[in-house]
């Protein structure tokens, strides 16, 4: 059988599924996430060793940043599905008069989910959260960069669930492309802008709503009445997750130029906490996904040398290759047209630029693409008021980093280039869901003042309408 042939048998099991309404009630879309959690569960051993093998990701790493995450999402949609699935009442205006309003959920439809590889657990499983609570039967499409952890989730779903419901589709750029040339109901997609424009694009030819969860430089701002070591602390917490390798990690720092030096030294000092005087040998440390993406940070490193910055590290190693580790490098004397400040780095480089006014930072910062996150550091709550109020971005945090994505309240989400849509709690709920707007009129009272002929309540009209 053809990859063509497979994925067609799967989406009309899928069609079919849908029709006969199988996730149509909100007691069997509860069920079925409680099939999701205990496969979670049953998994959890193989997914950590799994998440290991590919990012080197010590187990507590990928518990409270994948599985965690996951589990709680999935506890929260459980206990929320009733609420979230029942009818939502609706104002209705003076021209319906008498009426009832209400806005009724149904499925999208059928849902195409793709999956990154730097979160391969949390960024594919909380998705599907969303959509089995919605009611959406779902392809989800697994990195084939993250290669262990993907062969886990596909027997693991599998295991778990019915084709008709959840299928998984392995492969690569082919199998992107043949998976894009089908109509869908709605695609989720997690990666790069770049990828992102192909999804968007190959979506708009059948008018397929799309949501993009994508990236790019979110900075981090270090006011100058800010505790600079808890700054350091919790900046280099974010920005070494999963070696750097997270959508929301704070990529560049801006900092008053009479601080850069003093937050500098605290970073490394910090760096230097957590994962001793040789980070490349520290088991709490983890690696680089692949060799290109390894070079590429190399080859940024290099070149930041060769155009004058200044390289801050606590040990002289800068990387390995066997095992495809950076060290954690502070940049400074970095200008805007720097290399690093190119593109999204994503991993264990940061560089840290001075400023002379807050205002100069929101400038500098509005500048370039919206950021998917906004990192403040302040003791001043009229400064935090003003630079969130100033600067678009798609979520953050004040005095903290990457923790607003563990809030199943906040809906976490990007603007512009850094991705469009929300998910998370309710919001990914409502990601998979149409709302149908229904005006139920009244059979007892039946007002002629909308019937011809018009000019005997046209200023009643206009007077009840104004």
């Amino acid at each position: 059988m053809s990859r063509l042939e497979e994925l067609q048998e799967i989406r009309k099991a899928q069609k079919e599924a849908l029709e006969h309404g199988v996730l149509r009630e909100t007691k069997a879309r509860q069920a079925r996430l409680g099939t999701l959690y205990q496969a979670i569960k049953k998994w959890e051993p193989q997914l950590l060793k799994a998440m290991q093998a590919d990012l080197g990701k010590p187990p507590f790493e990928s518990y409270i940043a994948e599985l965690g995450m996951v589990y709680g999402e999935i506890r929260e949609a459980i206990r929320c599905l009733p609420k979230w699935n029942r009818p939502v009442r609706g104002k209705t205006g003076t021209a319906s008069f008498p009426s009832r309003g209400y806005r009724l959920p149904e499925p999208m439809g059928m849902a195409l989910i793709f999956s990154p590889w730097n979160y391969p657990v949390q960024l594919t499983l909380a998705p599907l959260t969303a959509a089995l609570a919605a009611g959406c039967p779902c392809v989800l499409k697994l990195s084939p960069y993250s290669v262990n952890t993907s062969r886990v989730l596909e027997a693991m779903l599998e295991e778990a669930f019915p084709r008709e419901e959840v299928a998984v589709f392995q492969g690569g750029a082919r199998e992107n492309t043949l998976l894009l040339e089908q109509k869908w109901d709605t695609i989720f997609f997690t990666g790069s802008p770049k990828v992102g424009r192909v999804v968007m694009e190959a979506a708009s030819r059948h008018l397929t709503p799309v949501t993009l969860e994508l990236g790019g430089k979110s900075p981090v701002i270090v006011d100058r009445a800010a505790d600079l070591d808890l700054a350091a602390r919790r900046i280099v917490w974010g920005k070494l997750l999963n070696s750097g390798q997270t959508c929301v990690a704070p990529d560049y720092v801006l900092v008053h130029h009479s601080q850069v030096e003093a937050l500098t030294r605290r970073l490394l000092e910090a760096v230097k906490a957590f994962y001793g005087r040789e980070p490349l040998q520290s088991r709490d440390y983890g690696r680089i996904i692949n060799e290109k993406h390894f070079q590429r940070l190399r080859g940024l490193l290099e070149r930041a040398e060769e155009e004058g910055c200044r390289l801050h590290r606590v040990s002289p190693t800068p990387w390995n290759p066997e095992t495809r580790q950076i060290a954690p490098t502070v940049l400074t004397e970095v200008t805007w047209d720097s290399a690093v400040m190119e593109e999204e780095l994503f991993g264990p480089i940061l560089p840290v630029l001075p400023y002379d006014s807050l205002k100069e930072a929101v400038d500098r910062v509005n500048s370039r693409p919206r950021p998917l996150a906004l990192y403040v550091f302040t003791n001043r709550r009229e400064t935090a008021r003003y630079l969130l109020r100033e600067i678009p971005f798609g979520g953050g945090c004040v005095n903290d980093t990457v923790l607003h994505l563990t809030a199943p309240g906040l809906p976490f989400g990007g603007l512009g280039e850094s991705g469009m849509g929300q998910y998370h709690g309710k919001a990914g709920f409502d990601a998979f869901t149409h709302y149908k707007s229904v005006l139920i009129s009244s059979r007892r009272v039946d007002l002629p003042v909308r019937y011809a002929p018009y000019e005997k309540f046209e200023k009643l009209a206009r007077f009840l309408m104004k």
